[in-house]
């Protein structure tokens, strides 16, 4: 039930001819006989498929056996690296936890894991409970009087990580770096984006709002509710005006203007009639701040008129529903069963629920995640990692220097801004310094729904509690267990948990052009971050300024909305494209990440030649570690999902659009005009 408090500007990761013509008849039969174990290069050669031409799309040159061969689990709506990599650590954590009930003697940590964990998989103890966990809740809602408890009602869900009408974050103030601050931002909906609720045209898009309804009507129906028609469609309809006013993802990722500074006293001029005055003391922020970020003004203003529009009793409707849709999982079968149906197969095309076991291990992870990472960090994350990775990341950041002096985009003074913003950058490999303090939270072995609250409650004041102290530039918003990476602006720091540092990004064993293909690029994906289009914004100390002169901001813009036009032209699902601007970002960053990580893989070989392995050049292994990163395999429902809300590319348009960009990648394959991966070399985008 616990809601992230991350801000949303941090940037994560996660996501012709003749063979012979390319690299020679001779290398092509070493390729067909190799006889080198692949995890000396860390080619997988079994997942290449040579009746593709790489230069038509290395991406399924690379992957295309696995492609064919492989098939999504039953339980997931893809698979692929990432997807891998998740189910091999969620398999150690539960070996982990089920250790613990093994001990004679537990750490309060432990008992905590323990007890957390055996709580969420007394399904028969659900099952008898039934919908009296939120008994007390709905009843705190059915007692409201009038509209003015609206604010109390969204303070408490705030504070229970239930969905609401807005949220807040706790984060650094982007002007005020050594502050933290409180943002507010539009929430609210069931659905995954405000275009499931206005889309006119798109008749799959159309079908989920029906579907959306009723499944609102059946939850309903299931809780007791004798009105559950009308009010699914009261519900429904009021989702949709607040889908009316709230900004698209587009409008999101402008840092500035999101960026609204209103003292506690202006809040009243755009919400006139709400109570503010008693969603901050039912919140617990009363004294602690002066002043608050609106990340959508008008959002807010509007939705000052809604809550007038709307009788109240809609409104209780609507807070019993995200109650009991926020709740389903930790109810009885019948209710969790139902929101899968929903959310997992309907929406995302998943036919099978994931096991309880893997459920429970999430709820767990979302409760207790760093102490669980505490015990992965000592059982499955060999110090060996984290050193090489020290020196990958040292020469990426030495190429990022040397080719900020080489950019003819970018001006004297601005560049001198860019190597400080470079060197001061915070570096996080594995695991935090120190770990995170569960031992005040009260978690008991019999009660599912309380430990779900508490925990939740627990996190918001956790973060609630950093108002008005030192910023914590040690502190970490991914567990070590995260298959993923990203780069916080307000920090100006990049972070590896510990779980992503394997093969196929990762392979401590494996020659060095794999490592920089695969992780080297992502870690130069991240650091590009700094630079890109959202993190460029920000200056070394994580603050809002503008530390680009006028002219390199007009040259920055030519070539990304090169790349907008380039990736809006893919189509990946027929009748759909790629958001250019939406996946501008992380565009940025894999075309900006593979080209450093080419040269900072040159820098490693101090003048050496690469050796050839399983007949390929160290180049072509390079791009081969970069291309077998991606492999994935996805349900067209959840392509469609991702394409309306996820800021990366689909996969393959990751791999090929990167590469399409790259001389050296032309260089090492021999593309040329006529090939379907070729592009000009006016075309190309070389941002760094």
């Amino acid at each position: 039930m616990s809601k992230k408090t991350i801000p949303s500007i941090i940037l994560a990761i996660f996501l012709g001819g003749s063979m012979s013509a390319v690299i020679g008849s001779t290398t092509m039969k070493t390729i067909e006989n190799n006889t080198i174990d692949t995890i000396t290069s860390g080619i997988d050669i079994n997942n290449i498929d040579r009746s593709i031409r790489p230069q038509d799309s290395f991406y399924s040159y690379m992957n295309g056996k696995w492609l064919k061969k492989v098939k999504i689990p039953a339980d997931r709506s893809a698979w692929g690296t990432f997807y891998e990599l998740r189910e091999n650590t969620l398999n150690q954590l539960y070996k982990i936890i089920n250790e613990l009930d093994k001990k004679k003697t537990q750490t309060i940590n432990e008992q905590q894991l323990s007890d957390m964990y055996a709580s969420y998989m007394n399904e028969l103890q659900l099952n008898k409970l039934g919908i009296e966990p939120l008994g007390s809740e709905f009843a705190k809602i059915d007692a409201m009087q009038n509209k003015e408890q609206i604010a109390a009602v969204i303070a408490y869900f705030n504070k229970i990580g239930v969905n609401a009408p807005y949220d807040i974050a706790i984060h650094q103030d982007a002007k005020d770096s050594v502050k933290m601050i409180v943002d507010i931002g539009q929430s609210g909906l069931g659905l995954p984006d405000r275009d499931y609720y206005l889309e006119t045209k798109d008749k799959g898009i159309k079908n989920i709002k029906a579907k959306y309804q009723t499944y609102v009507r059946n939850m309903l129906q299931l809780s007791g509710d004798e009105d559950a028609f009308t009010n699914a469609t009261d519900i429904v309809n009021l989702e949709t005006e607040l889908a009316k006013v709230q900004w698209t993802k587009v409008e999101n990722r402008d840092p500035i203007k999101t960026y609204n500074n209103v003292q506690l006293t202006g809040l009243k001029k755009l919400m006139p009639d709400y109570d503010w005055k008693r969603y901050f003391v039912d919140s617990d922020l009363n004294n602690r701040i002066t002043y608050v970020i609106i990340s959508q003004p008008s959002y807010l203003e509007q939705l000052n008129k809604i809550i007038q529009q709307t009788p109240l009793s809609v409104w209780k409707s609507y807070f019993k529903w995200q109650l009991l849709n926020s709740s389903a999982s930790l109810l009885s079968t019948k209710y969790a069963n139902k929101k899968f149906a929903f959310y997992g197969t309907e929406l995302h095309g998943i036919p099978k629920i994931e096991p309880r076991w893997k459920r429970g291990i999430v709820f767990v992870e979302g409760g207790l995640g760093f102490s669980l990472g505490e015990l992965y960090v000592k059982n499955y994350f060999p110090e060996k990692n984290k050193a090489k990775m020290q020196a990958i990341v040292a020469n990426l950041i030495t190429e990022y220097n040397q080719s900020i002096d080489a950019l003819d985009w970018m001006g004297k003074d601005t560049k001198l801004e860019a190597k400080k913003k470079l060197t001061t950058m915070m570096l996080k490999i594995g695991y935090p310094e120190k770990w995170r303090d569960y031992s005040s939270l009260t978690i008991k072995r019999d009660d599912l729904f309380g430990n779900a609250i508490r925990a939740s409650i627990f996190e918001y004041n956790r973060n609630i509690n950093k108002l008005g102290k030192p910023v914590d530039r040690s502190e970490w918003e991914m567990t070590p267990q995260t298959v993923n990476a990203y780069y916080n602006p307000e920090l100006n720091e990049i972070v590896f948990p510990a779980a992503i540092l394997q093969a196929p990004f990762f392979n401590a064993n494996a020659d060095d052009a794999v490592n920089y293909g695969g992780i080297g690029a992502v870690i130069g994906h991240e650091i590009s971050h700094a630079f890109d289009d959202q993190g460029s914004q920000y200056d070394e100390k994580g603050n809002l300024r503008n530390w680009w002169t006028d002219d390199d901001h007009k040259k920055f813009k030519a070539k990304t909305s090169q790349l907008v036009h380039q990736y809006s032209a893919y189509s990946p699902v027929s009748g759909y494209h790629v958001n250019g601007e939406l996946t501008l970002g992380e565009n940025i960053a894999d075309d900006s990440g593979l080209s450093i990580a080419y040269r900072a893989y040159h820098l490693s070989l101090m003048g050496d030649a690469a050796p050839l392995m399983n007949g390929m050049t160290g180049d072509q292994r390079f791009y081969g570690g970069w291309a077998q990163v991606w492999r994935t395999k996805m349900r067209k429902q959840q392509e469609l999902v991702y394409l309306k809300t996820d800021p990366h590319s689909p996969a393959i348009f990751r791999c090929d659009g990167a590469l399409s960009n790259q001389d050296g990648f032309y260089e090492a394959f021999d593309v040329k005009i006529g090939d379907k991966m070729y592009l000009s070399p006016s075309n190309r985008v070389k941002i760094w």
